[in-house]
């Protein structure tokens, strides 16, 4: 395995000198990696800074406008890592796009609902932006084929696609360094939200979570569980979401009465770090959970291709309340197309009977270890 993935997302025509190129994910996802390998071979005149240095937090946030337009004097691109930790972050980005003729701005951010949240109205209409989340399959394709993807499926299935671990090939150091990543990493953003004071909340709540994963989940049981009111449940999972640990999936519905819309199924982000969340790293031969983990790699993988290939439209669960339900669909392009994850298929499977009396125009795929890749990759 080669010490760089080289990245499905090409920094260069993203960039224009009207725009503040955002670039936001995960924590460990390679947002740092990615843009110093960019500015390696850009050919710019480039200054690089992190949001970590209070210098840098005081110079931006300030508003001041001779200083901060004196700091991008002379300079092509301004790169600004971290840059969620800088306040007012927004007005500092707003002043440089509009001050300074023809420059180029980076700022990259590790929590999407901190630094969406401080650009947002500053920037509108000044500012592009791209998620970058752990490596995903199709961006492994770009240097293995089908064949050897498929060789290390079970790694991926079970320690998950962060960068760093799957580049290192030692089970132990692949272990430890998800410990690291679950334990503090991912969660370092959420707790430092001033509502948040409880770890072990957190920790508990995700275990549930993981627990559940490709079922469909009661906020009412979760409170109870962790001893919780609802709403504060639902603002504790909204924030996971927008931290990038958790995905949620809501119920697709266009005959209330028949099809159940109010609950919602939770994936995670990553395999590995729901895996590290219920400390499980056994092998898949020993495992009772398979489905579970086969449906969050799949649904997982799939958000990764809709950001970075442009698949546009809404996605969702389907179960009617009589029980016949499908795993995932896709509503784009005028069309209905369902998907149900197997991980092992004895006989053929056919789509659900109410699914093809209320969408006879709709697709229906079984995704399985055979075709994955065309669905993923």
């Amino acid at each position: 395995m080669p010490e760089f993935i080289d990245r499905f997302t090409k920094l260069d025509p993203c960039l224009s000198p009207a725009k503040a190129l955002i670039i936001y994910g995960p924590r460990r996802s390679g947002k740092t990696t990615l843009l110093k390998s960019y500015l390696a071979s850009c050919g710019l005149h480039y200054r690089l800074e992190t949001g970590d240095d209070v210098r840098i937090r005081n110079l931006i946030g300030s508003g001041d406008l001779k200083q901060i337009i004196a700091f991008a004097e002379g300079f092509d691109l301004i790169a600004i890592d971290e840059a969620q930790q800088i306040p007012d972050i927004g007005m500092g980005l707003k002043i440089l796009v509009d001050q300074v003729p023809n420059l180029k701005i980076i700022a990259t951010g590790s929590f999407s609902f901190d630094l969406a949240g401080a650009i947002g109205e500053p920037l509108t209409g000044r500012k592009r932006m791209i998620t970058l989340f752990p490596i995903s399959q199709l961006e492994l394709k770009q240097k293995f084929n089908n064949y050897d993807l498929r060789q290390r499926l079970e790694e991926y299935l079970i320690y998950g696609s962060y960068p760093e671990i799957v580049v290192n090939e030692g089970r132990k150091e692949k272990i430890e360094l998800l410990e690291e990543l679950a334990g503090s990493y991912l969660l370092k953003d959420v707790l430092a939200m001033e509502r948040i004071r409880s770890s072990r909340t957190l920790i508990e709540l995700l275990k549930l979570i993981a627990f559940q994963v490709g079922s469909e989940v009661s906020l009412n049981e979760l409170a109870t569980q962790v001893k919780l009111d609802i709403k504060t449940v639902g603002r504790y999972l909204d924030i996971l979401e927008k931290a990038f640990v958790i995905i949620r999936v809501g119920g697709f519905s266009r005959n209330m009465r028949k099809e159940v819309t109010s609950k919602a199924k939770y994936y995670f982000l990553d395999n590995g770090v729901r895996n590290a969340v219920v400390g499980q790293y056994n092998l898949i031969d020993s495992r009772n959970d398979i489905g579970a983990l086969w449906e969050n790699f799949i649904v997982s993988e799939r958000l990764k291709k809709r950001s970075y290939t442009g698949i546009y439209g809404t996605f969702h669960f389907w179960r009617t309340y009589d029980g016949q339900e499908i795993d995932y669909i896709e509503e784009r392009d005028g069309g209905l197309f369902g998907f149900e994850c197997k991980w092992s298929q004895k006989k053929k499977e056919n789509p659900p009977k109410k699914w093809m009396e209320s969408y006879p125009d709709a697709t229906f795929t079984v995704i399985t270890p055979d075709n994955y890749l065309d669905f993923i990759g």
